[in-house]
């Protein structure tokens, strides 16, 4: 568990104390601090701090830099074949009054990890705006783990000034390197009985590139029998029937890339965001053996299943 905030003071160290009883916070994690500049805006320090080891199972209380709150958040199960776990799925938050009722409304569920398919604060270069979503968020992200990949809001580039997701990557740092990935745009992790894909729509993603050889790699150490479940979620769809968003090349050309390492691997579900309505597919192809090719070629025209695009919650169970 990584414990992530920002403070304007930048003397505050980078120290989580908890531990399982509420004041009595008798262990100590310490980890590190950083901050950008991008024109003339300049961050608050953003601190993270990794825990551990902690038990399964259990519920930490925990303070960060020392003073201030006390929160709390519960560890999930361990990994088995028949351990439950609920998932709430979220993509393009944003930040209005949608935004507030839809926290509210995933709150309400009970969920155990929330999984963010990037569009996050919609900041689009305005910095501040980066700091008024965490300060929306934190409510709910104090006590559960939100688990989050990037979208196109995020990139925020601007050539020979700023280099591309520097909010993003200074604020949201994921736990990439425990997985192999030497990116934050792109990582894995398993929880309870599933190992879950958090891939990059804006990295490069061809054959030749650093995160489809991560993806390979990744997927090769994949345990079917301690984590049966093997699920996917990027920004931009592959497939999806909406007009406005026909033959973009981060859906098209990743679809080209990836989509027969997924299928050889037998990846379960793969979650997007982009589109902003909410559509599940039926079946994308059958494979045959061993050539591993497809038995009818897949037309976008009939794979959707439900379509709605009114503001929609997700909700999974695994």
């Amino acid at each position: 568990m990584k414990v992530s905030w920002m403070t304007a003071d930048k003397s505050v160290p980078a120290i989580v104390e908890y531990g399982t009883q509420s004041g009595n916070l008798l262990q100590k994690a310490t980890g590190v601090s950083k901050s950008y500049t991008f024109l003339t805006y300049q961050s608050g320090q953003m601190h993270h701090v990794k825990l551990g080891p902690l038990l399964d199972s259990t519920t930490y209380f925990y303070r960060c830099g020392g003073f201030g709150p006390e929160y709390n958040f519960t560890t999930p199960p361990p990994s088995g074949p028949s351990v439950p776990i609920k998932f709430a799925v979220v993509g393009d938050l944003g930040q209005t009054d949608w935004t507030a009722s839809t926290l509210q409304h995933v709150a309400a569920q009970g969920y155990d990890v929330l999984l963010f398919a990037g569009d996050l604060s919609y900041a689009d270069y305005i910095q501040p705006r980066w700091d008024t979503f965490g300060q929306m968020m934190s409510p709910y992200a104090n006590y559960k783990p939100w688990m989050v990949t990037h979208g196109n809001h995020e990139e925020e580039q601007i050539p020979l000034l700023v280099k591309s997701f520097l909010a993003f990557n200074t604020r949201w740092e994921m736990p990439y390197n425990e997985s192999g990935s030497n990116s934050n745009l792109y990582y894995s992790f398993e929880v309870a009985g599933v190992h879950v894909l958090m891939l990059g729509s804006y990295a490069e993603f061809d054959s030749s590139s650093a995160q489809y050889k991560w993806l390979q790699a990744d997927l090769a150490k994949v345990d079917r029998t301690k984590t049966p479940w093997l699920i996917a979620m990027l920004h931009a769809p592959w497939y999806n029937s909406n007009t406005a968003h026909q033959g973009e090349t981060e859906s098209t050309d990743m679809m080209a890339a990836m989509e027969t390492l997924l299928y050889q691997h037998n990846v379960d579900i793969l979650f997007a965001g982009h589109v902003h309505a909410y559509e599940r597919n039926v079946l994308t192809q059958i494979l045959t053996s061993p050539q591993m090719q497809s038995t009818y070629a897949a037309n976008q025209c009939f794979l959707l299943f439900y379509c709605i695009s009114e503001l929609h919650l997700s909700l999974i169970r695994g």
